[in-house]
């Protein structure tokens, strides 16, 4: 998903920090609206931060469409904090990744922000709360949130690069090409992202079920009963 430095036109690239900006802009008056709430808020979303910037530090190449696969991070993020924190979330992983590992770059810094923070993060976040409300444990409704945030921030960036990339071509057949390409790393990654995001709300559900509370994953007739609050 990091698209690298250069591979879009200035006019793309300017219009996907133009579409961004707004994102981010909710992100930390959500945020700040929170803290206001429960001091603990910006630590943990500083701890979520650091689980994003590793989870998504771990880029596979693919070279026939200019940019890599990894997992991403932002369908856990986005089912304990919210979708707008969680872009948030994304473009400070995403920034320290493109000034210290050269992961990205600060050109495609907002095409890469919207693909995996505003993409990812609303794709897992719906998948969640849809599965949760057709009656889906939270291991199942963790693991499709995990999936679909990975493979929906792909898709969206797949159709970036098609847009910034195709210059008179036909959109379409150049999009099924750049698809294709992210197939044989990123089917297998999002299953994986589903297991992980899975296992760490069940995990969390075992030890910290106030939290899941607090952040209104579950409700207080799915606690467990040694859980205290």
């Amino acid at each position: 998903m990091h698209i690298s430095e250069g591979i879009l036109p200035f006019s793309w690239a300017l219009f996907w920090y133009l579409a961004v900006l707004p994102f981010v802009a909710l992100g930390v008056k959500r945020l700040n609206a929170q803290a206001r709430e429960d001091l603990s808020m910006k630590p943990l979303v500083g701890l979520l931060a650091a689980v994003v910037f590793i989870i998504s530090c771990m880029p596979i190449p693919v070279p026939t469409a200019g940019t890599c696969s990894h997992p991403c991070g932002t369908g856990v993020a986005a089912i304990l904090v919210g979708p707008l924190v969680s872009v948030l979330i994304a473009a400070v992983s995403l920034l320290i990744q493109a000034l210290f590992l050269a992961h990205g770059g600060l050109s495609t810094l907002g095409a890469n922000t919207f693909s995996m923070g505003v993409i990812g993060s609303l794709a897992g976040w719906l998948a969640f709360r849809g599965a949760r409300r057709l009656g889906g444990s939270l291991a199942l409704s963790g693991f499709v949130a995990g999936l679909l945030a990975d493979w929906g921030t792909y898709a969206a960036t797949s159709l970036i690069l098609s847009l910034g990339i195709r210059g008179d071509a036909p959109l379409m057949p150049l999009l099924g090409r750049v698809v294709l390409a992210f197939i044989p790393t990123q089917l297998p990654l999002g299953i994986l992202e589903g297991v992980i995001t899975a296992g760490m709300v069940t995990l969390l559900y075992r030890k910290r079920p106030d939290l899941l509370l607090k952040m209104r994953v579950i409700s207080e007739k799915e606690l467990p009963s040694h859980a205290s609050i």
